[in-house]
């Protein structure tokens, strides 16, 4: 049995954590996580130490932190119990802000439900927007953030309840839908695709298409953000919703875009 210490190439260590070469070779660029080794062929190659760090980088970007806010905190833990303990705290901070998140749109849709009137300040516990602008930026440029920056800031209070309750009313019928078991390629489910390309197509700073829809390209990446990010998943109920509506959207796009 070989004493030599397992590693794992890149395109391994690709597919075990559910991200792409390309990303971990950025990753290698700026210092987040480099390779234990670089064969004489060019190959990264990653340890256990490596892939330890790695584990961490994917907690912080999962927890909307952008690669600079993820350096510093790399930076500052130098113990390997130190910097679980501190990913758990972070962790089970997020899962308070998802279950804030769902508290408010539970108390959205009962009072439409209900006919009361909507309270802008429950609406929004638990939302910032602000959290996800390297996210935003780095996925799809700083024009596209600060467009929908701008669109976001300039709207009244009543326009934003006005958006979030159709956000809450589309989101709860992907949820049902889902809980229905229905066919993500039939005609509900790409009733709601339609609905939720058309509320993507609403926000200022969406990469369009020749059409002036929301791009086929912006679509699927999203569609696979709701299942990649935890808290996009959380939204539509967990994994199997967020899968649910991924391939909704991926019917869609497919066939519309």
């Amino acid at each position: 049995m070989s004493d030599e210490p397992r590693e794992w190439s890149i395109q391994e260590v690709a597919r075990i954590a559910g991200t792409t070469s390309r990303t971990l070779r950025h990753y290698d660029d700026v210092g987040l996580v480099p390779p234990s080794r670089v064969g004489a062929n060019g190959y990264r190659y990653y340890d256990e130490e490596a892939l330890l760090r790695l584990q961490r980088v994917l907690l912080l970007r999962e927890l909307g932190l952008g690669i600079p806010a993820i350096a510093e905190v790399i930076a500052g833990q130098r113990d390997d119990h130190e910097a679980l303990t501190t990913q758990l705290a972070l962790l089970r901070r997020e899962q308070r802000r998802i279950e804030r998140q769902i508290a408010s749109l539970e108390r959205t849709i009962e009072r439409r439900e209900g006919g009361e009137p909507l309270m802008a300040e429950e609406m929004f516990d638990g939302f910032d927007h602000t959290q996800y602008r390297d996210e935003v930026v780095e996925r799809w440029g700083a024009d596209a953030y600060a467009a929908g920056d701008a669109w976001w800031r300039g709207m009244s209070d009543a326009e934003r309840a006005d958006w979030q309750a159709r956000a809450a009313g589309l989101i709860a019928d992907w949820r049902e839908a889902a809980a229905r078991g229905l066919d993500p390629a039939g005609a509900e489910a790409q009733a709601l695709a339609q609905r939720q390309s058309d509320w993507l197509g609403g926000i200022p700073g969406t990469p369009r298409a020749a059409t002036g829809g929301p791009s086929k390209e912006y679509v699927l990446g999203l569609a696979e953000m709701y299942v990649a990010d935890a808290r996009f998943a959380a939204n539509y109920g967990g994994a199997d919703g967020a899968a649910f509506v991924r391939d909704a959207m991926t019917a869609f796009s497919e066939r519309e875009l």
